[in-house]
């Protein structure tokens, strides 16, 4: 079992298998998201993006609050509610950051795009932001830690900190098929970027669940030892 010394100096248990079935459900959340999407509406990021975006997030984003609101590291300070509220001010803060990135990187402005750069900020807030600030607040010591330290001191810092950077860097991988002279209507802005940022952000589900089943193991072994 995992630990990690909060600033008040408790100890905050993390069973692995607990942080590998919440990563495995907000896999799920995503994927039926966009199938209902998709079969029932029938919407999809490449014929309307506004309203498919908008439902994947408004889904994701308060299931990361639901979810990621119980491992809220200062629990002498902050509540179970406070901390969903944390993150609902997590998701609006990090839209805001994320839509001013994508457009000094190169994002189309105007009218015409507002609610398409609305809602893939909000999406790629839910993915980014939320989880942090749910667990953390506003404490930039842990920020810090986790995502500016090669080193993971907790499975809290994998299971933020990879799907995190899996979503930052699909959609940049994302982007780089935008210029290209295809003509095709998923180069369209925020099409591929969204498709690059849910891929990314489901491969960093999965490799947070192998480091921390692979930490566990690890942990035992020296134990054992």
């Amino acid at each position: 079992m995992d630990t990690l010394i909060s600033e008040n100096g408790v100890f905050l248990p993390i069973p692995p298998l607990h942080a590998v079935r919440l990563h495995y459900l907000l896999g799920v959340i995503l994927l039926l998201t966009s199938m209902v999407a998709h079969t029932v509406f029938p919407t999809n990021p490449i014929t309307h993006p506004t309203p498919t975006l908008l439902m994947i997030w408004a889904f994701e984003g308060p299931g990361l609050m639901i979810l990621f609101a119980n491992f809220q590291q200062d629990k002498e300070q902050c509540s179970y509610f406070r901390a969903v509220v944390r993150g609902y001010v997590g998701l609006v803060v990090g839209a805001i950051v994320n839509a001013l990135g994508a457009i000094i990187l190169g994002a189309p402005v105007g009218f015409e795009y507002f609610t398409k750069t609305l809602n893939w900020s909000l999406l790629m807030s839910s993915f980014t932001f939320v989880p942090a600030t749910c667990a953390f607040g506003s404490a930039w010591t842990h920020w810090r830690r986790v995502f500016a330290s090669t080193k993971a001191f907790s499975f809290i810092d994998y299971m933020i900190r990879l799907p995190a950077y899996g979503a930052v860097i699909g959609a940049w991988l994302g982007a780089c098929a935008m210029p290209l002279d295809w003509g095709r209507p998923w180069q369209e802005w925020p099409v591929c970027v969204s498709y690059g940022a849910m891929a990314g952000y489901l491969l960093g589900l999965i490799a947070s669940s192998v480091c921390i089943i692979f930490h566990d193991r690890r942990q035992q072994h020296l134990k054992g030892e």
